[in-house]
């Protein structure tokens, strides 16, 4: 058995935790804060995303919108767009399967994550 005190992690903003990995899915934890967001994107896997702490108003590309704080638990299918917008700092939980999922583009290296990082920044900075 493995077991997780999500609230009490500590996370740095936009820097996602991995907590585990298997052959079928992957679960991560990450902290966005308030009035930050992560823009339209998608994944390959099937997504659950759960707040554990915090507010957040969920979009899709469709027009649909939810808002909601802990306790809240919204699916995405494969590669559907969507876009999470902190309303206060939120804690996610994020559930990724089958993982990885179909034209996932594989492991990523620290450097690519550093520079993914890097863009990210610049573009949360830039007018």
């Amino acid at each position: 058995m493995n077991s997780w005190d999500i609230r009490g992690l500590g996370l740095r903003p936009h820097s996602p935790k991995i907590l585990a990995t298997t052959d079928d899915a992957r679960a991560i934890v990450l902290e966005i804060p308030a009035g930050e967001s992560l823009s339209d994107h998608q994944v390959h896997e099937r997504a659950w995303v759960t707040v554990i702490d915090g507010e957040v108003e969920i979009t899709t590309t469709d027009g649909e919108a939810i808002t909601g704080g802990p306790g809240l638990m919204v699916q995405f299918a494969p590669s559907e767009r969507h876009a999470v917008l902190a309303r206060s700092t939120a804690r996610l939980l994020l559930l990724l399967t089958p993982w990885p999922g179909q034209g996932h583009p594989g492991p990523v290296t620290d450097e690519e994550r550093a520079e993914v990082r890097q863009r990210a920044a610049e573009h949360r900075t830039s007018p």
